[in-house]
């Protein structure tokens, strides 16, 4: 007789794929809106800084409400926006917080810094985080990394003395290289999900979301994936 047991889990995975590059004056991130066993995901904002996160969605969803209310808290105390990497050790300091259960996702935090240089910090479940010119998390991180590693070239941080992380690319070689990377890869990352495929990317949405921050602002760009 085969003998059964009853698996359960607080978790789930709901795939994404969100990526960062930083350059010189600018931010560029890109976050898909398909998730493949829940809801549309969008990235968390503040005026400095933009986060985009993949895996579990109600612990995404629990993570942005907790920033959200320590960055008022924070503009309250303070009277002003708290900066990107600020808000890179706070949100370090939350994931750590919940390490002994912690929340399932994989972030990726893009901004500017004070000297208004572009920055992306990445993040591993618990709260370890690392500055650097370009990071991808979420289920197709895999297939986009050794591209960007092959199209970018960052240097090492161990090399002293130590260089810039940021990336030697324009605004715009930047988008189109983000566009490269996802509209390809979202073509060999398949998730398996329990609803059709076809009704799963008409209820999702489908599309590539990229914000762009630099010293005029935010600006959001829209791109829809799998025409073919």
């Amino acid at each position: 007789m085969t003998k059964q047991q009853a698996n359960w889990s607080p978790y789930d995975n709901n795939g994404g794929t969100c990526v960062a590059i930083a350059g010189a004056d600018y931010c560029v991130i890109a976050d898909d809106t398909r998730m493949s066993t829940a809801w549309l995901q969008h990235p968390y904002s503040a005026d400095k800084s933009m986060m985009a996160s993949s895996g579990f969605l109600a612990d995404v969803r629990a993570l942005q409400k907790a920033l959200a209310a320590r960055h008022l808290i924070y503009q309250h105390q303070h009277n002003k926006q708290m900066s990107c990497p600020a808000m890179a050790q706070l949100l370090s300091n939350t994931l750590y917080f919940k390490r002994f259960f912690p929340y399932y996702a994989f972030n990726v935090l893009g901004g500017l810094d004070s000297e208004g240089k572009g920055c992306v910090f990445t993040y591993d479940a618990v709260g370890s985080y690392e500055r650097v010119g370009y990071s991808a998390q979420g289920s197709g991180s895999t297939l986009i990394t050794p591209f960007l590693d092959n199209q970018l070239k960052t240097p090492s941080p161990l090399l002293l003395p130590a260089k810039d992380s940021v990336t030697p690319l324009s605004e715009l070689e930047a988008i189109d290289l983000l566009k490269t990377s996802q509209g390809n890869v979202q073509m060999l990352n398949v998730n398996l999900s329990p609803i059709p495929v076809n009704l799963m990317f008409v209820l999702h949405g489908d599309k590539l979301e990229i914000v762009i921050l630099n010293s005029t602002g935010t600006r959001r760009e829209y791109m829809d994936l799998r025409l073919d």
